[in-house]
Protein backbone atom coordinates (compact mmCIF):
# COMPACT_ATOMS: atom_id res chain seq x y z
CA UNK A 1 0.00 0.00 0.00
CA UNK A 2 1.53 3.39 -1.15
CA UNK A 3 1.23 5.98 1.17
CA UNK A 4 2.26 9.66 0.93
CA UNK A 5 3.19 11.87 3.28
CA UNK A 6 1.94 15.59 2.63
CA UNK A 7 3.00 18.45 4.74
CA UNK A 8 0.85 19.73 7.66
CA UNK A 9 -1.57 22.87 6.33
CA UNK A 10 -0.71 26.11 8.00
CA UNK A 11 -3.26 28.17 9.48
CA UNK A 12 -4.64 31.56 7.45
CA UNK A 13 -2.31 34.27 9.11
CA UNK A 14 -4.75 37.53 9.05
CA UNK A 15 -2.76 40.21 7.64
CA UNK A 16 -1.35 42.86 10.33
CA UNK A 17 -3.99 45.38 12.11
CA UNK A 18 -3.49 49.31 10.07
CA UNK A 19 -5.01 52.30 11.57
CA UNK A 20 -8.71 50.98 10.75
CA UNK A 21 -8.65 53.47 7.96
CA UNK A 22 -8.33 56.37 10.07
CA UNK A 23 -6.64 59.36 8.79
CA UNK A 24 -4.94 61.99 10.10
CA UNK A 25 -4.34 61.22 13.41
CA UNK A 26 -1.56 60.27 15.89
CA UNK A 27 -1.96 56.37 16.39
CA UNK A 28 -2.91 56.87 20.40
CA UNK A 29 -5.94 58.29 19.10
CA UNK A 30 -6.45 55.75 16.33
CA UNK A 31 -7.83 53.05 17.99
CA UNK A 32 -11.13 54.56 18.72
CA UNK A 33 -10.45 57.18 21.33
CA UNK A 34 -11.09 60.34 19.24
CA UNK A 35 -14.75 58.71 18.06
CA UNK A 36 -15.47 57.99 21.60
CA UNK A 37 -14.71 61.67 22.43
CA UNK A 38 -16.71 62.33 19.50
CA UNK A 39 -19.90 60.51 20.24
CA UNK A 40 -20.01 61.96 24.27
CA UNK A 41 -19.59 65.69 22.49
CA UNK A 42 -22.46 64.87 20.76
CA UNK A 43 -24.70 63.41 23.21
CA UNK A 44 -24.43 66.25 25.75
CA UNK A 45 -24.88 68.94 23.19
CA UNK A 46 -28.10 67.02 22.17
CA UNK A 47 -29.47 67.16 24.95
CA UNK A 48 -29.01 70.95 25.11
CA UNK A 49 -29.86 71.42 21.86
CA UNK A 50 -33.71 69.13 22.47
CA UNK A 51 -33.93 70.96 25.41
CA UNK A 52 -33.79 74.63 23.67
CA UNK A 53 -34.81 72.68 20.65
CA UNK A 54 -38.60 72.08 22.44
CA UNK A 55 -38.83 75.92 22.73
CA UNK A 56 -37.58 77.12 19.56
CA UNK A 57 -39.29 74.25 17.55
CA UNK A 58 -42.74 74.62 18.89
CA UNK A 59 -42.84 78.74 18.67
CA UNK A 60 -41.02 78.27 15.19
CA UNK A 61 -44.35 76.21 14.00
CA UNK A 62 -46.24 79.27 15.55
CA UNK A 63 -44.31 81.27 13.49
CA UNK A 64 -44.14 79.42 10.51
CA UNK A 65 -47.57 79.76 10.42
CA UNK A 66 -48.26 83.41 10.89
CA UNK A 67 -49.21 84.50 7.00
CA UNK A 68 -50.87 81.37 5.40
CA UNK A 69 -52.20 79.09 6.82
CA UNK A 70 -52.84 80.94 10.38
CA UNK A 71 -53.21 78.81 13.62
CA UNK A 72 -55.13 81.34 15.58
CA UNK A 73 -53.27 80.10 18.96
CA UNK A 74 -51.64 83.66 19.59
CA UNK A 75 -53.59 86.46 20.85
CA UNK A 76 -53.26 89.86 22.67
CA UNK A 77 -55.74 91.51 24.47
CA UNK A 78 -55.14 95.83 23.59
CA UNK A 79 -56.88 98.54 25.30
CA UNK A 80 -56.73 102.23 24.82
CA UNK A 81 -55.97 104.39 28.20
CA UNK A 82 -55.25 108.59 28.66
CA UNK A 83 -53.37 109.26 31.58
CA UNK A 84 -53.61 112.72 32.96
CA UNK A 85 -49.72 114.16 33.62
CA UNK A 86 -48.81 114.88 36.70
CA UNK A 87 -47.09 118.86 37.30
CA UNK A 88 -44.77 119.34 36.77
CA UNK A 89 -45.29 117.56 33.47
CA UNK A 90 -42.38 115.31 32.44
CA UNK A 91 -39.47 117.23 30.50
CA UNK A 92 -38.59 115.41 28.14
CA UNK A 93 -39.45 111.63 26.01
CA UNK A 94 -37.16 109.67 29.13
CA UNK A 95 -38.74 111.29 31.84
CA UNK A 96 -42.25 110.76 30.22
CA UNK A 97 -40.80 107.24 29.73
CA UNK A 98 -39.99 106.59 32.96
CA UNK A 99 -43.30 108.27 34.16
CA UNK A 100 -45.03 105.69 32.59
CA UNK A 101 -43.16 102.60 33.71
CA UNK A 102 -43.91 103.96 37.49
CA UNK A 103 -47.94 104.80 36.77
CA UNK A 104 -47.91 101.38 34.91
CA UNK A 105 -46.06 99.13 36.95
CA UNK A 106 -43.81 98.23 33.93
CA UNK A 107 -39.97 98.35 33.03
CA UNK A 108 -39.04 101.08 30.86
CA UNK A 109 -35.67 100.99 31.42
CA UNK A 110 -34.88 99.99 27.52
CA UNK A 111 -37.97 102.21 26.42
CA UNK A 112 -37.46 103.53 22.83
CA UNK A 113 -38.38 107.11 22.59
CA UNK A 114 -38.10 109.48 20.00
CA UNK A 115 -39.12 113.22 19.72
CA UNK A 116 -40.46 114.26 16.24
CA UNK A 117 -40.24 117.99 15.94
CA UNK A 118 -43.23 120.43 15.58
CA UNK A 119 -43.81 121.63 11.78
CA UNK A 120 -46.43 123.67 10.00
CA UNK A 121 -49.13 121.72 8.30
CA UNK A 122 -51.95 122.47 6.40
CA UNK A 123 -55.75 121.90 7.52
CA UNK A 124 -58.31 123.28 5.96
CA UNK A 125 -57.03 125.10 3.71
CA UNK A 126 -55.27 126.89 6.70
CA UNK A 127 -51.78 126.73 7.54
CA UNK A 128 -50.96 125.61 11.73
CA UNK A 129 -48.44 124.37 13.37
CA UNK A 130 -48.45 121.24 14.60
CA UNK A 131 -46.57 120.68 18.14
CA UNK A 132 -43.84 118.03 18.40
CA UNK A 133 -44.73 114.15 19.02
CA UNK A 134 -43.33 112.06 21.76
CA UNK A 135 -43.68 108.39 20.90
CA UNK A 136 -42.68 105.80 23.75
CA UNK A 137 -42.64 102.09 23.06
CA UNK A 138 -41.38 99.80 25.12
CA UNK A 139 -42.14 95.32 24.31
CA UNK A 140 -41.39 92.51 26.53
CA UNK A 141 -42.40 88.69 25.99
CA UNK A 142 -45.81 89.30 27.83
CA UNK A 143 -46.59 92.96 27.11
CA UNK A 144 -46.48 95.91 25.11
CA UNK A 145 -47.45 99.64 25.65
CA UNK A 146 -46.78 102.32 22.80
CA UNK A 147 -47.31 106.59 24.52
CA UNK A 148 -48.19 109.51 22.20
CA UNK A 149 -47.97 112.63 23.39
CA UNK A 150 -48.25 115.92 21.79
CA UNK A 151 -46.73 118.21 23.30
CA UNK A 152 -48.53 120.93 25.29
CA UNK A 153 -51.26 118.50 26.46
CA UNK A 154 -52.52 117.72 29.59
CA UNK A 155 -52.61 113.89 29.07
CA UNK A 156 -50.70 111.00 27.51
CA UNK A 157 -52.29 108.32 25.07
CA UNK A 158 -51.48 105.02 25.65
CA UNK A 159 -52.01 101.64 24.29
CA UNK A 160 -51.12 98.36 26.00
CA UNK A 161 -51.24 95.07 24.63
CA UNK A 162 -50.96 91.56 26.91
CA UNK A 163 -50.21 88.40 25.19
CA UNK A 164 -51.50 84.65 25.63
CA UNK A 165 -48.85 82.00 26.44
CA UNK A 166 -48.39 80.94 22.65
CA UNK A 167 -47.57 84.70 21.87
CA UNK A 168 -45.33 84.40 24.96
CA UNK A 169 -43.62 81.51 23.27
CA UNK A 170 -43.22 83.38 19.99
CA UNK A 171 -41.68 86.63 21.31
CA UNK A 172 -39.29 84.94 23.18
CA UNK A 173 -38.03 82.48 19.67
CA UNK A 174 -38.11 86.06 18.11
CA UNK A 175 -35.87 87.91 21.27
CA UNK A 176 -39.07 90.65 21.55
CA UNK A 177 -37.65 92.99 24.77
CA UNK A 178 -34.74 90.70 26.00
CA UNK A 179 -31.41 91.89 26.39
CA UNK A 180 -28.20 90.61 25.49
CA UNK A 181 -28.01 87.29 27.98
CA UNK A 182 -31.17 85.54 25.94
CA UNK A 183 -29.95 86.51 22.34
CA UNK A 184 -26.38 84.95 23.13
CA UNK A 185 -28.21 81.68 25.02
CA UNK A 186 -30.28 81.24 21.67
CA UNK A 187 -26.68 81.91 19.72
CA UNK A 188 -25.77 78.35 21.98
CA UNK A 189 -28.40 76.54 19.86
CA UNK A 190 -27.27 77.44 15.91
CA UNK A 191 -24.21 77.23 17.48
CA UNK A 192 -24.75 73.38 18.95
CA UNK A 193 -26.72 72.84 15.72
CA UNK A 194 -23.37 73.62 13.50
CA UNK A 195 -21.43 71.33 16.06
CA UNK A 196 -23.64 68.63 15.78
CA UNK A 197 -23.81 68.88 12.03
CA UNK A 198 -20.09 68.40 11.87
CA UNK A 199 -19.83 65.62 14.94
CA UNK A 200 -22.31 63.64 12.71
CA UNK A 201 -20.99 63.93 9.68
CA UNK A 202 -17.57 62.64 11.35
CA UNK A 203 -19.41 59.71 13.54
CA UNK A 204 -20.46 58.87 10.09
CA UNK A 205 -17.57 58.92 8.07
CA UNK A 206 -15.74 56.84 10.87
CA UNK A 207 -12.51 58.67 9.80
CA UNK A 208 -12.40 56.57 7.09
CA UNK A 209 -10.94 57.82 3.54
CA UNK A 210 -13.86 57.22 1.10
CA UNK A 211 -16.42 58.31 3.49
CA UNK A 212 -14.42 61.26 4.27
CA UNK A 213 -13.97 62.21 0.46
CA UNK A 214 -17.97 61.73 0.26
CA UNK A 215 -18.76 63.79 2.87
CA UNK A 216 -16.41 66.64 1.63
CA UNK A 217 -17.77 66.21 -1.59
CA UNK A 218 -21.07 66.46 -0.40
CA UNK A 219 -20.90 69.49 1.82
CA UNK A 220 -18.91 71.28 -0.64
CA UNK A 221 -21.53 70.36 -3.49
CA UNK A 222 -23.91 71.95 -0.63
CA UNK A 223 -21.82 75.29 -0.39
CA UNK A 224 -21.84 75.95 -3.84
CA UNK A 225 -25.43 75.28 -4.41
CA UNK A 226 -26.25 77.65 -1.40
CA UNK A 227 -23.59 80.22 -2.74
CA UNK A 228 -24.88 80.04 -6.23
CA UNK A 229 -28.22 80.62 -5.44
CA UNK A 230 -27.75 83.24 -2.92
CA UNK A 231 -25.81 85.05 -5.42
CA UNK A 232 -28.43 84.62 -8.01
CA UNK A 233 -31.42 85.64 -5.55
CA UNK A 234 -28.85 89.03 -4.86
CA UNK A 235 -29.12 89.43 -8.88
Amino acid sequence: MNTSTQPPIKPATRPPKTNGGYLFLPKRLSRGAFLKWLRRTHAWIGLWGAALGLLFGFSGILLNHRDIMKIPATKMEQKEIQLSLPEPRPADPKAMAAWLGQTLNMDTDHARARREAGKVVTWNNTQIQQPSLWQITVRNPQRMMQAEYWEGNAFVSVKQGEGNVFSVLTNLHKGTGLGVSWVLLADTLAGGLIVLSLTGTLLWTRLHGRRLAAAGLGLGSLSLTVFFALQAIGG
